[in-house]
């Protein structure tokens, strides 16, 4: 028999390493070719629970079920109604982006967003009025994810604000989001002067009822197909929607244009939809919701069916732990700032539009959109790096929605909290930044991640419930 070992010393060795470099730096020292793997134990104190959960027996099938079930969904705009219609508020209630939040526990954009719903919703004549009303506990909200709906950055939406409704007819779920007021000083960013307040009401009275006889004149619009067309076309979902607003503009048109209105209503609301380069992420956010939707409730299931941020918490959800959610301290995320504005005049995260991220586009598919970076920051090979690096922490790659600079992968899909776990590799979120101060606006866009304790949190829990 030949020995396994002859000829070893005949040719120069290749040596494999894995943990700390210091052992693949002395070999190379002494020019030693070395294959070296990029491993690191699991978080701190996660693995008892992590053997658990990965020797749960429901896992696999239970998560091969989450994710089949999030890449069939299919997402179609069907209707724009008023919230109050569509999820049942009634005056003086209100719902928020992210996990429960208290007024006392609100951050400055989330308290701006508040007040300004109130004077928008005529229950208090000044700010300040309505301030105290709001710490008086007078006003319930709620987190729009417990009605299945989501909203960008504070997300607050009151009964008179008008939603567009989305369907996945597949798994037979609904979702909806508000209409996006565009960029600088908006409800949304916790602006609440004047100019705010008659923007809200002119959505209100103008804009969504010419969107809402816009889409039952054109019929269904299919918001999975114009995601999977966007992503092709350089946006990635989140902070970068041109290619989807003008495709989604171009399917309303029709309808607009024929809508019944004074002509200069219609100009105005073509016009303001045209110029709105984020007038399609409120609808690439219900869409992902939906995808999300279709996989939770999944008993073993480990996929993070849900991110959202209230300025003061990221919480996170899980497909095998129901509606419980796992959160820690929303962190401040790092970019570019508009103007004078800087670092110091940032809120912590904030909002319900990591929803992409978790349906698989938004961070995950920053390699289709390198130019992104001139919004939020970093550079076109961390644009890069930064979708191939979201392949190691989930659990699948979507079917149709693509990457065309990798040769035409699908995006990263269906976040693992296992793999999360054991690569301590953490979710990268696109993000605009809010002022801290409430009524400042938009201060700035950038990069962020989950605080690393909303995982190990989850898998606790999933530990707790296998048998």
């Amino acid at each position: 028999m030949t020995s396994p070992l002859r000829g070893l010393l005949g040719t120069d060795p290749v040596v494999a390493t894995a943990g700390v470099g210091l052992f693949a730096d002395a070999l190379r020292d002494q020019a030693v070719a070395v294959s070296e793997a990029d491993w690191q134990p699991p978080m701190e104190g996660t693995e008892t629970d992590l053997a658990r959960v990965m020797g749960d027996p429901r896992r696999v099938e239970a998560n091969a079920t989450a994710v089949a079930r999030m890449t069939a969904s299919t997402a179609t705009l069907v209707d724009v109604v008023p919230a109050g219609e569509a999820l049942g508020l009634e005056k003086g209630s209100f719902l928020h982006a992210g996990p429960p939040l208290t007024w006392d526990r609100a951050s400055g954009p989330m308290q701006g967003a508040l007040i300004g719903a109130v004077l928008f919703e005529g229950l208090a004549d000044t700010a300040e009025e309505a301030e105290r009303q709001l710490a008086s506990g007078v006003y319930e909200f709620e987190p729009c994810h417990h009605r299945d709906a989501v909203g960008p950055m504070a997300g607050v939406v009151s009964p008179s604000m008008w939603m567009y409704e989305l369907r996945d007819e597949v798994h037979d779920n609904t979702s909806w989001c508000s209409l996006n007021e565009g960029l600088g000083k908006v409800l949304r960013y916790g602006a609440y002067n004047e100019e705010v307040i008659t923007r809200l009401h002119w959505m209100t009275d103008v804009l969504g009822p010419l969107l809402r006889q816009a889409v039952r004149s054109v019929g269904s619009i299919d918001i999975t197909a114009i995601i999977a067309q966007m992503l092709q076309m350089g946006d990635e979902g989140h902070n970068r929607n041109r290619a989807g607003s003008l495709m989604l503009l171009r399917e309303l048109l029709p309808g607009l244009v024929t809508a019944e209105g004074s002509s200069s209503d219609i100009a105005e609301a073509v016009r303001f939809s045209g110029a709105n380069e984020h007038f399609f992420l409120n609808l690439g956010m219900p869409a992902a919701k939906l995808a999300t939707l279709a996989a939770h409730g999944i008993p073993g299931s480990t996929i993070v069916t849900t991110m959202a941020r209230n300025g003061t918490d990221f919480g996170i959800r899980v497909s095998g732990t129901g509606d419980e959610w796992f959160t820690g301290p929303a962190l401040t995320p790092e970019g570019l700032f508009l103007g004078d504005f800087g670092p110091e005049d940032a809120n912590p995260d904030i909002g319900d539009s990591a929803i992409t991220e978790t349906g698989g586009i938004g961070g995950f598919a920053m390699a289709a959109a390198p130019a992104i970076v001139k919004f939020v920051g970093g550079d076109v090979p961390f644009a890069l790096e930064a979708t191939q690096r979201m392949y190691e922490i989930t659990e699948a790659e979507h079917p149709v929605y693509q990457v065309p600079i990798l040769e035409f992968r699908g995006t990263p899909t269906g976040i693992d909290v296992t793999k999360v776990a054991r690569t301590g590799i953490l979710p990268q979120i696109n993000t605009g930044m809010a002022g801290a101060v409430a009524g400042t606006g938009q201060v700035g866009a950038g990069l962020v991640t989950p605080p690393a304790e909303c995982f190990p949190a989850a898998l606790a829990s999933l530990a707790r419930a296998v048998d």
